[in-house]
């Protein structure tokens, strides 16, 4: 039996680079904030499922000397998918909530109403925050 790759911290390093150097010119864009406040919650789910299609087919669907089978799990699942989610929506959250943009771009609406778009748009800027991630993951 071949034994398990483990998910190094380097691994991590690489999908968090790419992660917010594609993922920051898109949350500070006044149009992804406009586009999330037109969202339903319907639009972000598919975004949600989208962005798991690129994680998971950038990982292991265009690499063929990544095995989903041999990496290191967790329920079944690859440590390094698992790791890639976290960078794509993390880096896009911290990147949001650290310069502010949800104030400045959504000021007229109520906290409640506030964080519900904030979630949203963070599903919009998600989609390229994976593609970075998952490319410097797949270069490096």
């Amino acid at each position: 039996m071949k034994q398990r790759q483990k998910h190094k911290l380097a691994d991590t390093a690489q999908q968090i680079v790419g992660g917010f150097l594609l993922a920051g010119p898109f949350v500070v864009t006044q149009e992804v904030w406009l586009l999330a406040q037109n969202m339903t919650v319907y639009h972000s789910l598919f975004l949600v499922v989208a962005i798991m299609a690129i994680g998971y087919g950038g990982l292991y669907g265009a690499d063929n000397d990544r095995d989903p089978r041999t990496e290191a799990a967790v329920a079944g699942i690859p440590v390094r998918f698992i790791s890639v989610m976290i960078v794509a929506f993390g880096s896009v959250g911290m990147l949001a909530f650290s310069i502010t943009a949800p104030d400045l771009f959504l000021s007229e609406l109520d906290p409640r109403a506030r964080l519900l778009v904030t979630f949203r748009a963070l599903s919009v800027a998600a989609v390229f925050s994976v593609v970075g991630a998952v490319t410097t993951d797949s270069l490096f």
